[in-house]
């Protein structure tokens, strides 16, 4: 395997940029939160409390690892732009790449970082000395600013400055809200074992509700002019990857908002002297939830960053039809081309004037689509069924994800192993589009052997909740999947199944968490919604009809 010494590993590196802007900034909020739920939530509920050292201890944690996570996560970036440079110019510009903005500003921050979770470190250990407080507090600040550097804004012509600290109080907003939600758990799971903890819930959960809020009104009060500077055209919203990634991060946005309003609405009821049983036994799992949905989120938002802002591609922009032409229902596509005709025409691909894809190539993918289409709608109405009429049989259901997965493994890249001529790691290491298809087959035989063995086997209760993690982890890989190999509208048309399959495999994971938490009928109602995403999420794919242009 000698080509992966180096040029091998292009399709890895592509993979690990985009996956390290969704950890750095789920990074950052750790770090954020952290600081802030200690010492302007907690500390000041109960200052002079021994019960509130655990507490304390367990949120200032996450600040150094959030820190050092940071800090690894700009470190794994720079070297993956340093190898995509490389193979796309032939050679690595060492002085000119050293040069670059993007550079200079992922270095300091890494180092930034780094030192934070040192400082972090100490304040563990002495969290109420005001000297590694400050300098944890500094040091943030220092993080923060450089974090500015790091944005589409960077390389506008005009309100560059504007446009930088608009993104810098948004990424500040969002990572208040998401730590703030991370420390709530992470309290409430120090009360579990903690029962003195327990009276200090609901003022917390009042606090956090003030902050949250606030953080929401920033969020919509510097996202509205972002937004309005990168997508001048309403049809972008529909036709382009960064305005339908817009669109999805409203939705989400949308979702939390809609869980933290029945946290909040819970807690008031507290305030009003009333003792409502949800305050312990279902707000803490719909915090649960939420968090699925704001990482998620932090997901969309750094992709969002690696995609062109509409403004710059009005020529590119899709037009309402052809976007729903993708989703349009139709009969699928039953017959697949040969293995050869396919190789024959992928063979083509490259002589291709705009890439557009081979009609060989397309029936292909079609039935690859419409065929996983099949199993998903079919699961899902099995699934369904199980809710209304108590069938033992109905519990087999995610078998058919392990179908999936061999369907999959033949069919998802026909010019890799084991059906085409690359290799297994030339081809994996390769090209991030086919390493993203093997970790996605690899999930959907992993889905199905675990909730086939949770669902049927009582001694594997536990394994149930490895099916929600793994179903957002599945919509993270589609919101950050991409089809490079296409001409831009043609790679957007395609994404913009993925970004709404995406937006339900998240959706599903977070009903599945409260379907497992929650009590009837609240629990029969989160798996209901839960199976109906799958659904859709078949629907989706049994009309897949890629674009020809």
């Amino acid at each position: 395997m000698p080509t992966l010494a180096v040029g091998g590993l292009q399709g890895l590196a592509n993979f690990l940029d985009a996956l390290m802007g969704g950890i750095g900034l789920i990074s950052f909020s750790l770090v954020i939160g952290a600081w802030v739920f200690v010492f302007l939530i907690l500390k000041p509920l109960a200052p002079h409390e021994e019960d509130t050292t655990k507490p304390t201890l367990f949120s200032l944690r996450w600040l150094y690892l959030g820190a050092f996570t940071l800090a690894a996560s700009h470190a794994v970036a720079l070297v993956a732009k340093a190898f995509v440079l490389r193979e796309t110019l032939g050679h690595f510009p060492f002085a000119a790449y050293l040069s670059t903005t993007q550079f200079q500003a992922g270095l300091v921050r890494m180092i930034f970082s780094l030192a934070l979770g040192i400082a972090g470190m100490r304040l563990f250990k002495r969290p109420d000395d005001p000297a590694p407080r400050r300098w944890t507090l500094g040091l943030m600040t220092a993080v923060t600013v450089c974090g500015a550097w790091l944005t589409h804004a960077v390389g506008r012509f005009e309100h560059r400055e504007i446009l930088m600290l608009l993104t810098l109080a948004h990424q500040v907003a969002g990572g208040l809200w998401f730590g703030g939600v991370v420390q709530l758990i992470v309290f409430w799971q120090t009360a579990r074992s903690e029962p003195s903890l327990h009276r200090l819930w609901p003022p917390l959960l009042i606090r956090f509700s003030v902050l949250g809020i606030t953080a929401v009104l920033a969020l919509l009060l510097t996202g509205l002019p972002l937004a309005l500077s990168y997508v001048d055209d309403l049809r972008a919203l529909l036709g382009t990857g960064y305005g339908s990634l817009l669109l999805t991060k409203i939705a989400l946005l949308a979702v939390a908002l809609g869980l933290a309003w029945m946290n909040h609405r819970t807690a008031k009821s507290w305030l009003r002297g009333q003792c409502d049983p949800h305050l312990y036994r279902t707000v803490p799992h719909l915090i649960e939830a939420e968090s699925f949905i704001l990482v998620s989120l932090l997901f969309v938002a750094a992709t969002l960053s690696s995609q062109p802002p509409a403004v710059d591609i009005p020529h590119l922009i899709a037009s309402p039809g052809e976007v729903w032409q993708m989703f349009s229902p139709k009969w699928p596509t039953l017959v697949s081309p040969s293995h050869e005709e396919l190789l024959w025409s992928e063979a083509q691909r490259a002589t291709i004037v705009g890439k557009q894809p081979p009609v060989a190539a397309s029936q292909w993918s079609n039935f690859n689509h419409n065929v996983a289409g099949l199993f998903l709608t079919v699961m899902a109405g099995v699934a369904l069924i199980g809710y209304f009429w108590r069938a033992k049989w109905s519990c087999y259901w995610p078998a058919g994800f392990i179908g999936l997965a061999v369907f999959l493994f033949f069919r998802s890249d026909a010019q890799a192993w084991p059906l085409g001529p690359l290799g297994f790691w030339e081809s994996t290491l390769g090209d991030g589009e086919i390493l993203q298809h093997r970790i996605a087959t690899f999930l959907a035989f992993i889905l199905g052997t675990l909730e086939v063995r949770a669902r049927t086997k009582e001694t594997a209760y536990k394994l149930r909740y490895l099916f929600p993690v793994l179903c957002a982890f599945g919509g993270i890989l589609l919101l950050t999947h991409s089809h490079a190999g296409f001409e831009l509208k043609t790679e957007y048309l395609i994404q913009s199944t993925h970004t709404a399959m995406g937006l339900l495999a998240v959706i599903l994971a977070a009903a599945r968490w409260l379907e497992l938490k929650l009590e009837p009928p609240a629990a029969t109602w989160a798996g209901i919604t839960a199976m109906g995403a799958m659904g859709l999420i078949g629907l989706i794919l049994m009309f897949y009809d890629e674009p020809l242009y």
